[in-house]
This record gives structure tokens, C-alpha cells and sequence, in this order.
């Protein structure tokens, strides 16, 4: 039986041979036979002067880097377009914001289930082949963003996934603070913002579009990896139109700019 996943092509990197054993065999299942396994990040990138597969899986912990300093170097290279997942039974949150500011496409857990391979891989797939967003009154074309967020790898994948659905006017600023006389002066049809941001928040940034801006109204996405339930009640409250998850699916991104801008 062929799958959506069929001409998918990966590159595993996992030192463990049992766990490289057991994660082939779920892609296998999925319907994933081009499967290339190394132990090294080197041996990845070494690999990657030759072919370039679609998607990169590692792990977080290699003998030569970590999952983090992996996704960092291929995001800083324009040459490199492939989708990335992390695959790790790591659970810190300060050692997994760096995955999900750099542009992962998921984040898995030690073990995992079928059915959460399967969401990260339609993700995956969303992101190497997305769909343009479709506005009943207006081009998306015309849609003008300001993207605020103070990662420079977050500000590209974000602004990536915003061009491959249609978007072509972007502007992008590194903190809240340089979105504030930005909003006094140019007009935007949607906002979307980090949460954590050193000197104006997204907290504070909605806070002030929303009781001071001549731009009141507009619609605000706001984009974090903070899990704290109260503070997101709290950014709730402020009045954010739709709040993502770090790392977060193209299509969630697609579907809220169609329900806020329809």
C-alpha cells in the first residue's frame, strides 16, 4: 500500500543502533524506505555535499554536538531547506527552546507512538509542500505582517513558512519595542509575535496595541514555547486573537490567518 510518505527522504541521526533499529521501523511502517543512518552530526554534514535528503531526524545528544547545535547549523545555511525533528527522551524546557526557536518541524518524545510519528510526518509534509491560504475579499498577497520575535532563526522559519503560503509583505522587528513606533506609523494586517522578548514582551507588546494603538483591532498571533497555564490565561486575557505552539504546523499557522483575516 503506497502512502503520502513514499518519496520521502530521511537522514537518521542516532548513535544508538537499537534506537536508529527501532525509530527505521517505525518510518517503515509509515510507509518510509529511504532511510539513511549516521552516529554524528559530521557524518550527517559530510553526507549533505552529496544529496539532501528531505527531512533530518536526531537526536539530542550525539557524540560530537547536540540536537540543538545540529538544527542551529542548518538553519544558519541558506543552502539547507530540509524539514527537521527531534527525536528525545529529554524534557527540559531550556534545553528544548533552542529546537523550537531554530524552526523544528516536531518534536517527539522517548518512546513515541505511531499515531505522534504519523502527525510530525504530515507536518513535515505540509512544510516542504504548503499550500498558498485563499482569502475570500482580498489577495494574500496583499496581506501586510509585522513579525516580532527576538531569534533570528525563529524570525526566517516563521517568515519562510509565511512566504511559502502567500505572504509576501513582511516586516520584521526583534523585540516589542521596535514594533511600538512601527505601529505609529505603518499600517499592518496582522501581528504575530514572540511571548519572550528581553526588553517590550509580547505580553506587553498586546497590552499596548490594544489600550493605546490606533490599531486596536488587528489581529495578533502570538507564538511561544511557554507551557505555564496561568501566563497563558493571562496572555489570553490581554487580548490575543489565536496563541501557537513552539514548534508549530504550518497548517495551524494557514488556518488561523484564514479564520482571522476571512
Amino acid at each position: 500500500m503506497t502512502t503520502q510518505y513514499d518519496d520521502l527522504q530521511v537522514a537518521l541521526v542516532e548513535p544508538s543502533t537499537t534506537q536508529q533499529l527501532i525509530i527505521s521501523n517505525f518510518l517503515k511502517d509509515a510507509g518510509i524506505t529511504d532511510i539513511s543512518c549516521y552516529t554524528t552530526g559530521d557524518e550527517l554534514f559530510l553526507s549533505l555535499t552529496a544529496i539532501q535528503p528531505d527531512l533530518i531526524i536526531s537526536a539530542m545528544y550525539l557524540p560530537d554536538m547536540t540536537g540543538s547545535e545540529l538544527v542551529y547549523k542548518l538553519r544558519e545555511d541558506e543552502e539547507y531547506t530540509m524539514a527537521f525533528m527531534l527525536i528525545s527522551s529529554e524534557t527540559n524546557v531550556s534545553s528544548l527552546d533552542p529546537i523550537r526557536q531554530a524552526g523544528a518541524t516536531a518534536i517527539l518524545p522517548k518512546p513515541f507512538s505511531a499515531e505522534e510519528l504519523n502527525v510530525a510526518l504530515a507536518a513535515t509534509i505540509d512544510y516542504l509542500n504548503p499550500e498558498k491560504v485563499s482569502l475570500e475579499y482580498f489577495d494574500i498577497e496583499d496581506v501586510s505582517v509585522l513579525l516580532v520575535d527576538d531569534s533570528p532563526l525563529a524570525l526566517k522559519y516563521t517568515s519562510r513558512i509565511l512566504n511559502d503560503i502567500g505572504i509576501e509583505s513582511i516586516t520584521q522587528v526583534k523585540d516589542g519595542s521596535e514594533a511600538i513606533p512601527l505601529l505609529e506609523n505603518q499600517y499592518f494586517d496582522l501581528i504575530i509575535t514572540d511571548y519572550n522578548m528581553p526588553e517590550v514582551d509580547g505580553l506587553e507588546l498586546t497590552s499596548y496595541i490594544r489600550d493605546q494603538s490606533e490599531q486596536k483591532t488587528i489581529p495578533i498571533i502570538m507564538i511561544t514555547s511557554e507551557q505555564d497555564c496561568q501566563r497563558l490565561a493571562i496572555i489570553k486575557h490581554a487580548g490575543v486573537s489565536a496563541i501557537l505552539d513552539k514548534p508549530f504546523e504550518p497548517a495551524s499557522i494557514r488556518a488561523f490567518i484564514v479564520s482571522l483575516l476571512n
